[in-house]
């Protein structure tokens, strides 16, 4: 592990830099790391793409003492289908690994297929998965990605391995189950359904913004033709991911129909109290939401019956 200190302030007439002064670590292992957050704890950060992190560090809104990259741990690197279809996504896989891959493209279409609406090209090439995960914003699409679709995440802590699931895992704005002595190491997403389909879809003042609204909808048709385990999970629209059980339970065991959907579309409405702010009323907001709805489920259930019809 290789640890050193970095400093503010004028050093050797160069302008000061924005953050405060800090220790780097760069562990190799997963067990360095976790020993490190454990001498460390709240004043210990984990470094992985740093697309979050650092602008937070520079504007100083957080101060820790401790960095602790772990870009170079090893086995963090990799994306696995396992024999079940299960996906696993390594803590150190960017956004850009995950974009380009036809492995994941094939294997957690859902996932990939959020992947151009993270932020721009430079962030997606440094940004990872799990570094989103972990950041918890509910603004951002991946939380919302692994709400609809049950992701398990893999954290590994001073007393070993546990697996959370994502609708334990995000706590609050900003805030997920990871203890202060655990690193978050990857991601399970479970096999995709031969017969789902999936539509990520969001509203933003530019292309590259965090979302005033924005929904990840799943949904898979049964050999009757019937809508079957729907999930609609929006971002944007509360302190954390959220999915909207009354407008699932109407959907499910029906017919693919624009009426359904926009009633589906009225039980989102009324059912979301988005927080208001400069950019969007919480009226607004909740009406996009149901916009979104009903465009989600139409180019979902398209998806769902493409692939349904391919495996008749």
């Amino acid at each position: 592990a290789v640890t050193r200190t970095v400093k503010s302030g004028l050093a050797e007439g160069r302008p000061a830099v924005k953050m405060s002064p800090f220790d780097y670590h760069r562990p190799e292992t997963v067990d360095e790391a976790v020993a490190l957050l454990e001498t460390y704890g709240g004043d210990g950060k984990v470094l992985a793409g740093g697309q979050s992190l650092l602008p937070v560090l520079a504007l100083r809104l957080a101060h820790p003492g401790h960095l602790i990259d772990i870009g170079r741990v090893q086995g963090l690197q990799s994306i696995e289908v396992e024999d079940d279809g299960t996906v696993s996504v390594g803590a150190s896989v960017t956004h850009a690994r995950v974009e380009s891959s036809d492995v994941m493209a094939a294997a957690a279409p859902a996932v990939a297929g959020a992947m151009p609406y993270i932020g721009h090209r430079a962030i997606r090439s440094r940004g990872t998965v799990c570094g989103s995960l972990a950041h918890a914003d509910p603004a951002a699409e991946l939380p919302a990605v692994a709400l609809a679709v049950g992701a398990q995440m893999i954290v590994v802590g001073p007393s070993g391995q546990r697996t959370i699931g994502a609708g334990d895992f995000f706590e609050g704005y900003l805030s997920c189950a990871l203890a202060e002595d655990e690193l978050l190491i990857g991601v399970h997403f479970p096999a995709w359904p031969p017969r789902a389909g999936w539509s990520v879809l969001e509203v933003s003042r530019r292309h590259g913004d965090f979302a005033l609204v924005g929904l990840v909808a799943t949904v898979e048709i049964d050999e009757a033709g019937l809508l079957r385990g729907p999930a609609l999970s929006f971002f944007g629209a509360a302190s954390t991911p959220v999915r909207v059980a009354e407008a699932e339970q109407l959907l499910d065991g029906n017919a693919p129909d624009p009426a359904l959907f926009a009633e589906a579309a009225g039980v989102v409405s009324g059912a979301l109290a988005p927080g208001a702010d400069d950019h969007a009323s919480s009226q607004y907001r909740a009406h996009v939401a149901g916009v979104l709805t009903r465009r989600g489920l139409a180019e979902a259930a398209a998806r769902a019956t493409e692939r349904a019809a391919c495996h008749a």
